[in-house]
């Protein structure tokens, strides 16, 4: 269109020049066609700078090309803008790429704070005390939501530890890299986080399991945070309290499968409170120095010797060695796991021996590695041999030994049961009906009382 506009005026401009009128003008009128002449040179001149301009224009917009100083041009605005495909593209990716490397950072960062591989044993005892707890029907969806819970209580706990202990633990060389310490999360953002999923956990085991699950793991939370963690600056017994936190979950477990909690689901528990000892004897004399500088209270921080650590560890290993029996005359496990478990006691309490006798660093980290073998062994013999009767021969053998209160109707229609199926077969005489059956149970508190005389219902 502007050479067009640039050709029309080329050939206005010659028309205007070769006009028969100008020369009629010119020939009949002098001053007119002076007039003319300047009136024309002004038309000419406008046309030529019209076209100069034009021309211009059309220079400047080709891309490549420098316009030159002095030069006027003129600029068009288009309304509408075009965006390079590839430029967005390329901003799309970025983005992405940002998200997958915030999303690592936090997901790394809440990864060390729940302090996942501990808190994964926790679950893993909490599951091991519901399969024992479920007799010979065990509930699948019950027990991912218990080991979900537990694993998020545990993350709670671990990650409210930190944000108390973030000064102590940027003076140690094994926890200075930790989140907290280095910076990589903000206190409040770990905070946040251990709330919700503290939280969130016990409510999950509150609506899907029972409230007496959800009771030990929010008081095993707030043990953990808010009694064992400060106790760590304050006293070495600290290591005694750690060892009833790590004794609870099983027995969440064992709440969560049967809704009560029995002298049968102590086993577990009982053997985790024993086991956490010299585990954590043989941590607290090879890490005596980190502990020093961050300011904590372990045991072994006032046994320079080392003497009293190694004799505590042995203790509590000799402790673990009538568990083996108990289970088996409880009736929870074959005669096969009373052997396996005594078997296992007597190699860690080898361990534990010879640190006694050689207070080493090689020999406390021998006893370190034995504790951390015999805990998954012990729980695997536990379900291995364990007996699926829901009874467990517990009511025939001890029958006082119930924590939990079953009800009632049930014991009764048992009782019963098994006393129609003893009782000889009397043939009843006419007229006479026979007497409804006496419904004391073989777990009552004084089975040797004479059985009460019941009035016939008809007389």
């Amino acid at each position: 269109m502007l050479r067009n506009s640039a050709s029309f005026s080329s050939k206005l401009f010659y028309l205007s020049n070769t006009s028969p009128n100008h020369s009629i003008i010119s020939s009949s009128n002098p001053l007119r066609s002076a007039a003319h002449g300047v009136q024309r040179g002004v038309f000419a001149t406008h046309l030529c700078s019209t076209s100069a301009g034009i021309s211009s224009s059309v220079e400047s917009l080709k891309p490549g090309l420098e316009k030159p100083e002095g030069e006027r041009a003129f600029r068009f605005v288009s309304p509408v803008t075009v965006i390079n495909p590839s430029t967005l593209a390329s901003a799309s990716v970025s983005k992405a790429r940002d998200a997958v490397e915030s999303f690592r950072h936090y997901g790394r960062c809440y990864w060390e704070l729940s302090k996942a591989r501990l808190s994964m044993l926790v679950v893993a005892t909490s599951g091991a005390g519901f399969v024992l707890g479920s007799g010979s029907a065990i509930d699948v969806a019950g027990l991912c939501c218990t080991c979900a819970g537990t694993m998020m209580v545990a993350a709670s706990a671990n990650s409210l530890n930190q944000v108390f202990e973030i000064n102590n633990d940027a003076k140690m060389k094994r926890t200075r890299q930790r989140p907290l310490p280095s910076g990589r999360i903000s206190i409040p953002h770990a905070a946040i986080w251990a709330s919700t999923i503290g939280i969130a956990g016990t409510a999950l085991l509150a609506c899907k399991t029972n409230f007496l699950a959800a009771g030990l793991a929010a008081s095993n939370l707030a043990l953990y945070a808010f009694v064992y963690t400060p106790l760590k600056q304050i006293h070495p017994i600290n290591t005694w309290v750690g060892a009833v936190v790590g004794a609870i979950p099983p027995l969440l477990g064992w709440a969560a499968a049967s809704g009560q909690l029995t002298i049968n689901g102590m086993i577990l528990p009982a053997a985790l409170y024993f086991w956490q000892i010299p585990h954590f004897m043989a941590l607290a004399y090879l890490c005596r120095n980190d502990y020093a500088a961050g300011g904590f209270r372990m045991f072994s921080l006032a046994d320079p010797s080392g003497q009293k650590t190694a004799l505590v560890a042995l203790r509590n290993c000799l402790y673990l060695l009538p568990l083996g029996f108990l289970a088996y005359d409880w009736g929870m496990t074959s005669g096969w796991f009373c052997l396996e478990s005594t078997l296992l006691t007597l190699a860690i309490s080898a361990g534990a021996v010879s640190f006694y006798r050689d207070r080493t660093t090689g020999n406390a980290r021998k006893m370190f590695h034995a504790s951390l073998l015999y805990l998954p062994v012990f729980m695997s013999g536990l379900l291995f041999h364990r007996k699926t009767d829901d009874k467990q021969g517990l009511t025939e053998k001890n029958p006082g030994v119930l924590l939990g209160l079953a009800s009632s109707e049930t014991w009764a229609e048992e009782s019963e049961n098994s006393i129609r199926w003893n009782r000889p077969k009397r043939e009843s005489h006419a007229g006479i009906q026979p007497r409804p059956p006496v419904a004391f149970a073989s777990v009552a508190p004084f089975p040797f009382l004479p059985a009460p005389l019941y009035a016939n219902p008809d007389s």
